[in-house]
């Protein structure tokens, strides 16, 4: 007797979750016994057009932006072309309090967020898991670069970095919890771009030849800094007075800026400040309002700290490990020895420098291709 096994694929309207339901819908994923029953499920997260007109934010082109009305028509018509049921789930209400808000109130702080991550641990996988169970759905697919396995020996699931490292989506991932590792379906994790292309153009699918998304959904036109006045604007709250001083490393004051929001760690344009040599912010303050600069050297650091541990192909950090480090999406990871710290924390010391460590931004660890787990940087 053959058994279905019912699985919802997260459509985002791109070529890579669309590719990802093609495979599991129309190629042969199961044994003889089993097949697969595929339900695409796509989340409505952000009204695009919900701050238009505020604080000279025009409609900005969706291109290159992920998630938008478009995306979800665009999704739609490739569940019908695939002949599978379709849902679209409206999470606006906890997109906006999990990852919208933190967004904003992190950059008030002069910390750089990861709204990403964020949508990763608070949104997508936990409301697709939970939505997967109201349709009969006990897994579900992404069109994720990333390759997940079991491992009996450990007793652990398992989260490695894909066949294409070009596009590697692990350190977007590092917050999963080995009950969603164990539910969840990666379908590209051992395929190319090229080749996710060309399984696109092979099933038919109408949407093979459309760009990647690149900027943050919810931000138009990539201007973080104009989004969060305009959104603290829409909900009747004023920016906080964060202007301050601009210092250099000894303390020496050689200008002002207009608030610690309008910085990241590692910027060189837009200082404010003009230097016969090239500066860069190396310390955001956000207590004292200070905004420290330097040459391009003093970015460098040997040593991070990390909190919210998250640990994925081991129970807990136990003594200091050789791992690989990676602080940002497109960081070469670097070598370092990872050790506790105190309460939820480990220290990172790095063999080589590393060229700005970025407070928000996350910390994840590997071990060859398994990522042994991840944090925030503090």
């Amino acid at each position: 007797m053959t058994q279905s096994t019912k699985i919802a694929v997260a459509m985002s309207g791109g070529v890579d979750s669309s590719t990802a339901a093609a495979i599991l819908a129309r190629e042969n994923c199961g044994s003889a016994e089993t097949r697969n029953t595929v339900v695409g499920l796509t989340l409505q997260l952000w009204d695009q057009t919900r701050l238009k007109g505020k604080h000279g934010i025009a409609d900005a082109p969706r291109a290159g932006r992920c998630c938008s009305l478009d995306d979800v028509y665009d999704a739609r018509r490739v569940a019908e072309q695939l002949d599978i049921p379709y849902y679209v789930v409206n999470q606006e209400e906890r997109f906006e309090r999990d990852v919208v808000r933190p967004f904003v109130n992190e950059y008030l702080t002069g910390r750089t967020p990861i709204p990403c991550s964020l949508c990763n641990n608070h949104i997508k996988f936990d409301q697709l898991l939970k939505t997967a169970r109201c349709v009969g759905a006990e897994r579900i697919a992404t069109g994720h670069y990333a390759v997940n396995e079991y491992d009996p020996a450990r007793r652990r699931w398992i989260l490695k970095r894909p066949a294409d490292l070009a596009k590697d989506q692990t350190y977007f991932l590092f917050g999963l919890t080995q009950e969603q590792l164990a539910r969840t379906l990666f379908p590209l994790g051992h395929m190319t771009k090229p080749q996710v292309r060309e399984a696109a153009r092979k099933h038919g699918l109408m949407l093979a030849e459309k760009p990647d998304s690149q900027e943050i959904c919810f931000v138009p036109g990539g201007d973080y800094k104009q989004f969060i006045t305009a959104y603290l604007e829409e909900q009747g709250e004023t920016t906080p007075e964060t202007a301050g001083e601009l210092v250099t490393a000894n303390g020496e004051v050689i200008g002002r800026h207009a608030g610690v929001h309008n910085f990241t760690v590692g910027q060189r344009k837009g200082l404010g400040v003009s230097s016969a040599s090239p500066l860069y912010v190396i310390n955001i303050d956000a207590g004292r309002r200070r905004v420290t600069v330097g040459a391009d050297a003093e970015l460098a650091t040997r040593t991070l700290r990390a909190r919210y541990l998250n640990w994925i192909s081991i129970a807990e950090l136990a003594g200091p490990m050789r791992v690989k480090v990676k602080i940002r999406h497109r960081h070469e990871p670097a070598w370092a020895t990872l050790e506790p710290g105190e309460s939820d924390e480990a220290v990172a010391n790095f063999d080589e420098p590393q060229r700005a460590v970025t407070p928000g931004q996350a910390a994840v660890f590997y071990d060859g291709d398994e990522v042994l787990g991840g944090g925030w940087i503090v």
